[in-house]
């Protein structure tokens, strides 16, 4: 019998270590196959969420908030696109690149989540951002993506415009503040288990295996 396994994804759509992340776990669970029986939740993290609606460059952004010069902004990157990559991603981001305030988007998944579709919204949220470019607060954007996740474009605009969710957000985010979240993504694992970082996923891969025989043995 597969081993039930609830994971809890904290995440933000505009940090790039989190599709990478998001990848390598994807593919540790098609690894270990039948082993696992996992259900995927995505928990909001914001990374900035003081950012006005323009957002800001990512090279005077990083600059400011990592004290990075513009060649070590380029060579994080390149290394971010290799692993990427290496999970079946295509990211897209230049010196030019923006980052944005992702509440919003987060109210968006929150909705997703209770149609059944908060998978495929992610996914398409960190192709809208990091492989095409474009604004994650923008709220024709989001309808857009939404409509392309299977969602009803309508509903996703009413969510929006409404202002629903963001308590349950607010509420969620203070959630995994107070649970030692600091940095993500965090990859929660029945509330007992956490992966840090952007792991390959071999190391997902023996996290989860090693989690599963746990709970064989204390049956």
């Amino acid at each position: 019998m597969p081993r039930p396994m609830k994971i809890d994804f904290v995440s933000d759509i505009s940090c790039p270590w989190c599709i990478v992340g998001l990848g390598a776990l994807e593919e540790a669970l098609r690894r270990v196959g039948d082993l696992v029986a996992a259900e995927i939740h995505f928990q909001p993290f914001e990374l900035n969420p003081t950012l006005p609606a323009e957002g800001q460059n990512i090279v005077e952004h990083v600059a400011q908030k990592y004290g990075a010069s513009r060649e070590q902004s380029a060579a994080n990157r390149q290394a971010i696109r290799a692993r990427a990559a290496e999970v079946g991603f295509a990211m897209a981001t230049t010196d030019e690149s923006r980052i944005y305030n992702t509440f919003d988007a987060h109210r968006l998944l929150h909705w997703a989540a209770i149609e059944g579709r908060q998978s495929a919204l992610k996914h398409a949220l960190f192709e809208a951002y990091f492989t095409r470019g474009l604004n994650p607060s923008d709220h024709e954007v989001l309808v857009a993506t939404a409509r392309e996740a299977g969602l009803d474009p309508d509903a996703a605009r009413d969510v929006l415009t409404s202002g629903r969710y963001a308590q349950d957000v607010r509420a969620a985010e203070r959630h995994w503040q107070a649970a030692g979240i600091t940095a993500v993504p965090a990859v929660v694992i029945d509330d007992r288990y956490l992966i840090s970082g952007g792991q390959p996923p071999a190391a997902f891969e023996k996290a989860l295996r090693g989690i599963a025989l746990e709970g064989v043995q204390q049956r």
